[in-house]
């Protein structure tokens, strides 16, 4: 009787993920949802009007993030986060629908449920991070 080997572990989040096809449909989704749901009005309304290059700057963004392609560093340098996002007022309730968001296209998109449990640490100590005001 033979064993299989158990397959490895992926190296990065990114191959975990299921690369650049998986990570635009995650942020596609997070964008549809965000447009979509009414619990996630206040996220949505500090967006602007068209959603387009925020849906790029994301993917971009968390395809080196999560351990892949460096497409953001690229074309725009080092991310900056905290800075990029200084002109936006980001409180509990911004952060807590962001998160939101982000969890529910994780799931809709059928990440590993391991991966979810493990970026939505990462992504809540982000996420908190960039608040700027109290509440």
């Amino acid at each position: 009787m033979s064993e299989t080997a158990p397959a490895p572990k992926p190296a990065t989040p990114f191959e975990w993920v299921g690369g650049e096809g998986v990570v635009r449909a995650l942020v596609d989704r997070f964008y549809d949802l965000m447009d979509l749901e009414p619990g996630y009005a206040a996220l949505r309304a500090a967006h602007g009007a068209s959603l387009e290059s925020a849906r790029d700057k994301l993917f971009w963004f968390l395809c080196g993030w999560l351990g892949g392609p460096q497409h953001y560093t690229e074309r725009f340098g080092h991310p900056m986060l905290r800075a990029r996002h200084l002109p936006f007022s980001i409180g509990i309730l911004e952060r807590d629908q962001w998160l939101a968001c982000m969890h529910q296209a994780m799931q809709e998109t059928e990440l590993d449920p391991a991966l979810i449990t493990r970026l939505r640490e990462s992504f809540f100590q982000t996420a908190d991070w960039m608040r700027n005001k109290g509440v």
